[in-house]
């Protein structure tokens, strides 16, 4: 190809050969340049092959945890109500069935969502691009989202929405009025928090007959929230503590680096787990405590060898300690009834039950606090009840004024003890760092 170059008139020629050779040199730089712009394209494109992923949409926080669709989306969210089926709910959303079919597909494919075990409550959000369904958002109520999105092919893709979890500790502090859950629960403490607070001290305290009314409590727990702030759950329980008439401790959560098990301690290192639970019931009322009496159905007087709680039938009944199941059958008098055989001499009975725990029978091994069986009035029962038995060396004893033998010490295991320290230090940096009760206003 022969290029031509005219140099404007107006410009003179120069009359020397050296100059005339620069200025053709010149001109010729000019002419190669310009074609080689010329031929380049306006932009650059890239192809991807068909095995290329698909592009990751940008973030943005108008999407769920970040996927930015065009502005020209519109948003349509609705919750799925008591037996309502996905299906349904998209019906209701006026969304294309079919497309949304392919939605759930994908995201049941992926494990994420299993259309015959939803719950009410879902709460779901959908994206459409006229009336081309573009992404289904699901929101759970444990805080959890998942998402389902066409990618540039139209393909539907899954997604994992894992927020960014943000813990922070709550502190709850009160005094007994009416009940510990009822008080807790309206100073903002979670129904977890109040049953992990009653497990805490369910060696020490019977809380049925030996809280008060002006008894001090404090929760410190974690509450975990997104990046937001907005709540996703609440945590463990990591402080706990009463002081009233019967007690005066705080246990402090830790889990000891020998050991990996978690448990609660004292301040001084002590466990607050102890051989056998004070009572293995929740929420019964002492109907008959240990001792002579007057046996109600035969009318005899005789001793009680046990002490009675009574509860509605179907109360979960727990195993007060570790230990290995000598007999779950039908016992005479006792109804349905469990003997666990525990360490050093001990034993422990519960009697008139309705049924028996899951996979409890004879020669099973049981860990404290396991469902072992469910109140009934099974036997010679007036009504539903709990009756518990303690035998040390087959003799029977009070488990009310039981002395029971301590947990672990940490102060035994220096380096433990000392790695403890540090973190019963940290918890009550956040404890001081509120003001006491006596500052708030209840």
């Amino acid at each position: 190809m022969k290029a031509v170059m005219k140099l404007p008139r107006s410009l003179p020629w120069p009359r020397s050969r050296g100059m005339r050779s620069l200025t053709v040199l010149v001109g010729a730089a000019f002419l190669f340049g310009g074609l080689a712009l010329s031929l380049r394209p306006a932009e650059e494109t890239t192809v991807l092959a068909e095995s290329d992923p698909a592009p990751t949409p940008p973030l943005s926080a108008e999407f769920p945890n970040g996927f930015a669709p065009p502005a020209k989306l519109v948003k349509v969210t609705g919750d799925l109500k008591r037996r309502e089926t996905l299906s349904g709910l998209t019906d209701r959303l006026g969304l294309d069935r079919a497309e949304s079919a392919r939605a759930w597909a994908v995201l049941n494919e992926a494990g994420l969502i299993d259309p015959r075990r939803v719950q009410a409550g879902l709460a779901v959000t959908a994206w459409l691009d006229g009336d081309t369904l573009n992404a289904i958002g699901v929101s759970e109520t444990t805080g959890r989202q998942i998402l389902a999105k066409r990618d540039f092919r139209g393909d539907w893709r899954a997604f994992d929405l894992k927020a960014k979890e943000v813990t922070t500790p709550s502190i709850v502090r009160g005094t007994i009025q009416r009940s510990l859950y009822v008080d807790a629960r309206a100073l903002g403490a979670g129904d977890q928090q109040v049953v992990d607070f009653a497990s805490v001290f369910a060696y020490d305290v019977d809380f049925q007959r030996e809280l008060h009314p002006g008894d001090a409590f404090e929760f410190v727990y974690e509450r975990i929230t997104d990046e937001r702030g907005n709540a996703l759950r609440d945590g463990n329980l990591i402080y706990a503590a009463l002081n009233g008439k019967v007690i005066d401790k705080g246990f402090y959560r830790f889990t000891p680096p020998d050991s990996g098990e978690t448990d609660y301690f004292q301040a001084n290192g002590e466990s607050a787990t102890r051989f056998l639970m004070k009572t293995p019931i929740n929420g019964a009322r002492l109907s008959s405590s240990f001792g002579m009496r007057r046996h109600p159905i035969s009318g005899f007087n005789r001793l009680h060898k046990g002490t009675d709680f009574a509860a509605p039938t179907g109360t979960p009944v727990f195993a007060a300690g570790h230990g290995t199941v000598e007999r779950a059958s039908r016992y005479g008098g006792y109804g349905n009834y469990v003997r666990i055989r525990h360490a050093n001499g001990y034993k422990t009975a519960y009697a008139h039950l309705s049924r028996y725990g899951r996979g409890v029978r004879s020669g099973v091994r049981v860990r404290q606090g396991q469902v072992i069986g469910y109140v009934g009035s099974t036997g010679a029962s007036t009504g539903p009840h709990l009756h518990y038995e303690v035998y040390i060396n087959g003799k029977p004893v009070n488990a009310m004024r039981l002395k029971l033998p301590t947990g672990r010490k940490l102060a035994e295991t220096p380096d433990v003890m000392a790695a403890f320290e540090v973190e019963r230090d940290s918890i009550d940096i956040i404890r001081d760092a509120q003001p006491s009760a006596d500052d708030l206003e209840l």
